[in-house]
């Protein structure tokens, strides 16, 4: 008997002869027999933690890692569909889902902030949620291959945010969605059609629920039928080794949440904000609104224009006078653009520094630390990086007068450059910005990252 249940587990962990590289074998394509939803009965009636669970994959992507789970196998929330944006419908989301993905992250962990009894690790970067679904109708289908809805998970308050997206998390949705079959195409990457000759790539449609904009991801894939290649040797700050390239185009991401499609929900390229409340508005910002909205200040306000990056972190840490500061910011930045200052995930706090003087600035031409969720981030979010990216080519912002004051040619700025290159405290990470000539409109902001599976299987809650 004992050998019996042995081979069966040891013929279940063989990799699928059909994948070329090192994919997991994934399951249950859109076609095949949706599960059975999970009630959403009070938590007096449920089963046991150890009777209760969901399949989902635990990815790595970029520099965040989290869960990745087909909604079909979520509580039904008796929305408008799965690729509704609305703000009820996201309420009604995080109403129903929370009383399965926040012990499944091991939120919440008020005392210890760890997140030891779930698959979080009691960092932002690492309490992240993807939930895709194929999309609704035919209408749907038109542009998109997959609905992604991101779901950030509070470590001490047990939260769910569903108010922004996650650059990081997102370059795992394309890959995945296309094994699993949601679809998506595949090209040479001489720009062949079906991938006839040499390196294939694919590419999936992304709608993002959260911000109702449209990603474009592009992939190795290998083998027949083709599936997502991981192996390659394209390096990211942050993720030891090497990988495949993933690239990712969004597409229009200008007033994501406030609708400014110039980038700048209040219109003006600066304004002030004060240090603390009731004071008089005196720190310097620029509000940008592209892919995620962020709080865009000077490290010179802080008084903290002479430390390294990783001191700033430290800094910002320990000092909590500082860290009250730039929080107020945040939320007197949040108010500005029409945002709720209390939803921690959007806006976030980014704090500029100009290029490293001569030869250590190794081609960098701005550098930032910034804040997620009330932590310091290791890096940098991506679609903060983005924002960044774009604001670094609106004439004005500060960013733009940062990288100006840092370039050669005085008269160059951010605004005539097709890619910024940003510090941050774990490395570097380039943002390539394509602008509407006639009026400045922001037509696509591009960045590359890596992403895989790290394992396919059920998560006990």
């Amino acid at each position: 008997m004992a050998d019996r249940i042995a081979q069966r587990l040891f013929t279940r962990l063989q990799p699928s002869s059909r994948l070329a590289c090192s994919s997991p074998v994934l399951s249950q394509t859109p076609t095949q027999t949706q599960p059975r939803r999970h009630s959403s009965s009070s938590a007096s009636a449920r089963p046991p933690p150890h009777e209760r669970s969901f399949p989902a994959y635990f990815v790595r992507g970029g520099t965040s890692n989290g869960l990745v789970i087909r909604e079909d196998v979520l509580p039904s929330y008796g929305g408008a569909g799965s690729g509704a944006a609305d703000a009820e419908t996201a309420k009604a989301r995080a109403a129903a889902w929370t009383p399965v993905l926040v012990p499944a992250m091991g939120s919440p962990d008020p005392q210890h902030g760890r997140q030891l009894d779930g698959m979080g690790s009691g960092v932002s970067s690492t309490s992240k949620i993807c939930v895709i679904s194929p999309p609704a109708n035919a209408a749907e289908r038109a542009d998109r291959d997959v609905n992604f809805t991101f779901v950030q998970v509070g470590i001490r308050d047990g939260r769910l945010d569903l108010a922004g997206n996650c650059g990081n998390m997102i370059s795992a949705v394309g890959p995945l969605a296309f094994d699993l079959g949601f679809g998506g195409t595949t090209v040479d990457v001489d720009g062949g059609e079906n991938g006839e000759n040499g390196e294939k790539e694919g590419l999936v449609r992304i709608f993002n629920t959260n911000t109702k904009k449209l990603i474009r991801s592009r992939f190795r894939v290998a083998g027949d039928p083709p599936r997502f290649c991981p192996d390659g040797d394209y390096a990211i700050d942050g993720v030891p080794g090497t990988h495949s390239r993933i690239t990712m185009s969004f597409v229009r991401p200008a007033g994501a949440k406030t609708g400014a499609q110039n980038g700048l929900p209040t219109g003006s390229p600066v304004d002030l904000l004060a240090r603390q409340p009731g004071e008089e508005p005196s720190i310097p910002a620029s509000l940008v609104d592209v892919s995620n909205p962020g709080v865009f200040v000077l490290g010179s306000s802080l008084g903290l224009e002479d430390l390294a990056l990783q001191d700033v972190a430290k800094t910002i840490e320990t000092d909590a006078e500082l860290k009250a500061t730039v929080d107020h910011l945040r939320r007197e930045g949040a108010a500005r653009m029409g945002m709720d200052p209390d939803t921690e995930s959007v806006p976030k706090i980014v704090i500029l520094f100009p290029r490293p003087a001569g030869d250590k600035a190794n081609g960098v031409d701005i550098r930032c630390v910034a804040l997620s969720m009330g932590q310091v981030h290791k890096a940098v979010p991506l679609t903060l990086a983005l924002c960044l990216g774009a604001a670094a080519r609106i004439p004005g912002t500060l960013a733009a007068q940062l990288v100006a004051e840092g370039q050669s040619n005085k008269a160059s700025t951010g605004a005539s450059k097709g890619t910024v290159v940003i510090g941050h405290p774990s490395g570097r990470v380039d943002v390539g910005t394509t602008l509407d000539e006639a009026d400045g409109t922001i037509l696509s902001a591009e960045l590359h990252r890596t992403a895989r599976v790290m394992m396919e299987g059920k998560v006990f809650y």
